[in-house]
């Protein structure tokens, strides 16, 4: 709960990173103002609504600053491979990838956590100087993860080409897109690995099926079966999660 705690505080000050000065000292949620009458009018001021607009924008960050991304669509391209509309639920799939995600994005929460979190709940540091320093652990994770080219791709995007003489000064509207491109790019690598055995066993069970002259039985039908027993028979779920757990760099 620490670490996932830690990462929620994180993204919070992400988000109100680029509030003004005097909305980080104090913000009054609610002003009242007395008429004349004696009646009271109360109003949301603009900084408490754009901190509540941001709130709402943590759990796209959380799946864009994370492994969440890859794993997620890994699941989906594996449950489409096998040839399971339904199972697992989408449900199970987020959860699964959502619980695999705290696990390898472990070790940079304990250091956000070190570093930023409990050194700001001691009021050691200040919001601004926890933010910098929650920042560079998951600027390293994001760092770890973006291919150089997809990086130069949005920096020329950007018109900052030339700008930055070492990947730590590219900021983060920059770095977030390229690590969520190459995420995209990896995951669906990985999906095309896995779509291969189970290809080869559609093919094989069509070509049967054609020669015996059974063509109005969906191929589908009969090959769902086989490709379910090959993955149990190699113990795939701890295969998958192993690979994509080490994709990261886990156990390396």
């Amino acid at each position: 709960m620490h670490k996932f705690a830690a990462f929620t505080v994180l993204i919070v000050f992400l988000l109100l990173w680029g509030a003004p000065a005097h909305a980080q000292q104090g913000i009054s949620a609610v002003t009242v103002v007395t008429n004349s009458d004696g009646t009271q009018d109360y109003s949301m001021t603009l900084q408490a609504l754009f901190i509540m607009t941001a709130l709402s924008l943590i759990p796209a960050f959380i799946m864009m600053m994370t492994s969440f991304t890859r794993i997620i669509i890994v699941l989906s391209i594996l449950r489409q491979a096998i040839g399971l509309q339904q199972s697992p639920s989408n449900q199970i799939l987020i959860g699964v990838s959502l619980f695999l995600s705290m696990f390898i994005m472990a070790p940079v929460f304990e250091e956000v956590n070190a570093r930023a979190l409990q050194p700001y709940l001691n009021e050691e540091l200040t919001s601004k100087e926890a933010l910098e320093q929650a920042k560079g652990p998951m600027r390293a994770f994001m760092l770890s993860q973006t291919r150089v080219k997809d990086l130069e791709t949005f920096v020329r995007i950007a018109g900052d080409e030339g700008k930055y003489d070492d990947t730590d000064q590219v900021p983060l509207n920059i770095l977030i897109p390229a690590f969520v491109t190459s995420e995209l790019k990896t995951a669906f690598q990985i999906g095309f690995m896995l779509f291969i055995p189970f290809l080869i066993i559609d093919l094989v069970v069509a070509s049967i099926l054609m020669a015996m002259g059974m063509m109005m039985l969906s191929p589908m039908i009969v090959s769902l079966p086989f490709k379910l027993m090959l993955f149990v028979l190699v113990d795939g779920w701890n295969l998958i999660f192993g690979t994509l757990a080490t994709s990261f760099g886990m156990g390396v």
